[in-house]
């Protein structure tokens, strides 16, 4: 059984992460998400749905057998208990896929990771698009 982790903030749920997940989960037999903590987001503006919604809403998405939260300590916390055979990474999270390999060997996590190339063009498949539109028409 081949165990997929997909991980991501996950604001404001629209078609690109649709799109994203479903992809993960073409990649094995079980999709874990692991949902990014409000204080772990540092790469880009806090986000306006609390983690607890935010996680509840990617658990009630039907490609995903098991959402979670991150650890706000070490982010290969949650690993130990996932054991993911393949990770994977949108096309833009700024994670070095080279580096996060040698790093998940040494900690003794032999996961392949994999980038899920960008393919999904809508006018909302972005939280900023989404903001943008939303200040545009109410701001």
């Amino acid at each position: 059984m081949t165990r997929v982790l997909a991980t991501g903030t996950f604001d404001l749920l629209h078609p690109g992460h649709v799109y994203f997940l479903t992809q993960a989960r073409t990649l094995g037999d079980e999709l874990f998400v692991i949902v990014a903590r409000d204080s772990n987001v540092t790469h880009k503006p806090k986000p306006i749905i609390p983690e607890e919604q935010r996680l509840e809403m990617v658990n009630a998405l039907g490609m995903v057998d098991k959402a979670l939260l991150g650890s706000e300590r070490d982010m290969f916390e949650p690993l130990k208990q996932i054991r993911p055979d393949i990770i994977t990474l949108g096309y833009d999270q700024n994670f070095d896929t080279d580096f996060l390999e040698k790093e998940l060997t040494k900690r003794g996590f032999p996961a392949k990771v994999v980038r899920i190339p960008f393919s999904k063009e809508c006018p909302f498949c972005s939280t900023g698009a989404i903001i943008k539109e939303v200040l545009k028409r109410y701001g």
